[in-house]
């Protein structure tokens, strides 16, 4: 009487498991027709930049510059070294002492240097002595010959001894003046008024000849040693002025090119380039050994410019991202001389025409082919300040 219980349980079991089923599968619809929806938004929202965040390539008259770099170093120094070997006596100036050009700055012990002049001199006179000699001796000979005491031949051997002592004077006398060369040398003396910029050797120690003793430096004029790749330096001129930035120093200091050496440097075939620093009455003093850096100013030109920081490297040839039919797109460029204008830094660009739509750089890496709305920036922001633009 009751089969159909399990019968009516098991189609009641069906049909709650196709209830679950479907509203599974109407749940999944939704999840996915939702998900197609907000998919659809984002890619129809199109990325928003402002009016100072869309640049354009603008032809600008532009500074041209050549980067140098280097240690100032004084144009006068001097280097005082013994000219003879001994003891040294008598130093007592110092590191940042002045000195005068002709001042003692220290000696070397003349004892043995005196007493060779003396015996230079003594063999002097001894030779000096055998002259007289000689001279009274052929003297006598010629008197004797004329008279016809003695023959000829003697009067010649005289006249031959007299000159042999004669060229034994003049060479002792060399040889004391030799010898009172050296003793002066036991005396330096400063070749430069300047500063006492090192010093070498300490009073009492021994040094051998040629032994640096100190340095002299004259800070009243300084120059910079550039050392130019041979491409920069075909610009270079005498008497081209340079902005020069000094460690610790807030204003720039002026350098002008006094000199450019004729050769390039065998190996790095850099072209050394000098320059003349100038030093204001009132302003800090310089001094050697400090490091600068700054721009040789060699002209200037019209060229396509764009702020540095719109330049992108992360990829091997340099590039801009550019918009194009309202997205945006890569533009390799080849990147030129820089400079900096009204405090912004300016990089002159090629593979691009003017006028060309650029991304700020601050924006950051977009992914090609992104949209792009600029709406609100008809009137972007240019390159460069108005004032620097080259007149159409």
């Amino acid at each position: 009487m009751k089969r159909w219980i399990p019968w009516v349980a098991a189609a009641i079991a069906v049909v709650l498991v196709g209830s679950g089923v479907w509203r599974a599968m109407a749940a999944r619809q939704a999840q996915q027709k939702a998900l197609s929806e907000a998919t659809a938004q984002r890619v129809a929202a199109p990325l928003q930049l402002g009016a100072d965040e869309v640049l354009r390539v603008a032809q600008v008259n532009l500074p041209l510059g050549v980067p140098v770099s280097g240690a100032l170093r004084a144009v006068d120094s001097a280097m005082v070294k013994a000219r003879v070997g001994g003891e040294l006596q008598g130093l007592t100036v110092r590191e940042g002492d002045s000195v005068k050009v002709g001042q003692e700055v220290a000696r070397i012990d003349p004892t043995e240097a005196r007493a060779r002049l003396r015996q230079a001199q003594q063999q002097a006179d001894a030779a000096k002595s055998q002259v007289d000699i000689n001279q009274r001796q052929y003297t006598n000979n010629r008197a004797l010959v004329d008279q016809g005491f003695i023959s000829p031949t003697a009067l010649v051997t005289s006249q031959a001894s007299l000159e042999a002592a004669q060229s034994s004077y003049q060479a002792a006398v060399a040889a004391a003046d030799v010898a009172r060369k050296a003793l002066d040398d036991t005396v330096l003396k400063s070749p430069i008024s300047g500063q006492v910029a090192q010093r070498l050797a300490q009073p009492g120690e021994r040094v051998a000849v040629d032994a640096r003793i100190i340095e002299v430096v004259d800070l009243s004029r300084l120059e910079l040693e550039a050392l130019l790749p041979p491409a920069d330096s075909v610009a270079v001129r005498v008497g081209q002025k340079a902005q020069l930035s000094v460690e610790g120093m807030s204003a720039p200091v002026t350098a002008t090119v006094v000199r450019i050496n004729p050769s390039a440097q065998a190996g790095s075939r850099t072209v050394p380039v000098y320059l003349r620093v100038e030093q204001a009455q009132n302003a800090t003093p310089l001094r050697q050994g400090l490091f600068v850096q700054g721009t040789l100013d060699t002209g200037r030109a019209d060229v396509l410019a764009v702020p540095l920081d719109a330049v992108r490297t992360d990829k091997p040839a340099p590039y801009l991202q550019t918009l194009k039919d309202g997205r945006v797109a890569y533009a390799e460029v080849k990147t030129g001389t820089r400079a900096v204008v009204n405090g912004q830094t300016l990089v002159a660009v090629e593979g691009v025409p003017v006028g060309t739509p650029v991304i700020a750089g601050r924006i950051g890496q977009l992914r090609e082919g992104t949209v792009v709305s600029t709406a609100g920036a008809a009137a972007a922001a240019v390159a460069v300040p108005a004032a620097s633009r080259t007149a159409p």
